[in-house]
């Protein structure tokens, strides 16, 4: 889903054709059927099962943003010249990235591109979000998360992070925590005057028991929108993460009220 800040998050589908305004759906019954068929969001080609939210087997084993320094950043090879794609690698991990702090079900440390904020938070459903550190290049934010990460999650429980099941925290307190665990020679890269980020989301309620809707299953359902958070639709009686299905082949629509 393509998103944007506001007041309120604003959510877009992109179609075929044409972006539909999710906002202006909520509280309306949708539609929403898998027809069988997925393409690779790289090459187009069609694959009979996605790997990597999206990519062709051909592709998720030759492309770099599928090898698993993406997943490990720490484990970056570019400099062994072993990487996969090396312009791909220049553009994208040898550009300056923020290690943040996002309260999503709890206080979680994690990476990003520095063009990708505050995308990154929305799409973990995070209600606030501070930068901790900007590095030169990706490998150096990994090596800081590891070490972050031995006190701090980096994980996200989702089904509490849909509830809003989580205690008031203050990050700027949890920055300082965290910034003393950076390895010492990346303290330098340490932002000491960042602003906390609040993001609210067009949610009117969530199911009591949430269940994950599986479009390989079910390839077809039809419920009421009751919100959106993170990359999840949420509906009366289920939630589906619409990322999880990138290439799938869907039919969306909306009855009247």
């Amino acid at each position: 889903m393509v998103v944007k800040l506001d007041e309120t998050v604003g959510y877009q589908l992109p179609l075929t054709d044409e972006r539909v305004n999710l906002n202006a759906l909520i509280g309306r019954t949708i539609v929403l059927r898998h027809t069988g068929n997925i393409f690779c969001v790289h090459c187009g080609r069609q694959t009979k099962k996605s790997f990597n939210q999206g990519h062709c087997y051909p592709c998720f084993i030759s492309l770099a943003r599928c090898d698993m320094c993406i997943m490990k950043p720490e484990q970056c090879h570019f400099e062994q010249g072993t990487c996969r794609e090396p312009e791909w690698g220049e553009a994208f991990c040898m550009q300056p990235h923020f290690v943040y702090l996002a309260k999503t079900s709890g206080v979680k440390v994690g990476i990003t591109r520095y063009s990708q904020i505050p995308i990154r938070w929305i799409d973990q459903g995070a209600v606030k979000g501070l930068i901790i550190a900007k590095v030169p290049e990706r490998v150096l934010s990994g090596q800081i998360e590891v070490a972050i990460a031995k006190d701090f999650a980096d994980k996200t429980n989702w089904r509490k992070m849909l509830k809003g099941q989580v205690a008031e925290v203050n990050l700027l307190t949890f920055r300082d925590k965290a910034q003393e665990l950076f390895p010492s020679g990346l303290k330098k890269y340490a932002v000491k005057d960042g602003q906390v980020e609040e993001l609210v989301y067009p949610v009117e309620s969530v199911p009591e028991k949430i269940s994950s809707h599986n479009l390989d299953k079910t390839p077809e359902f039809t419920d009421r929108l009751t919100g959106i958070k993170g990359q999840y639709l949420i509906f009366e009686r289920r939630v589906i993460n619409m990322r999880k299905y990138g290439g799938y082949h869907v039919e969306f629509d909306f009855q009247d009220c």
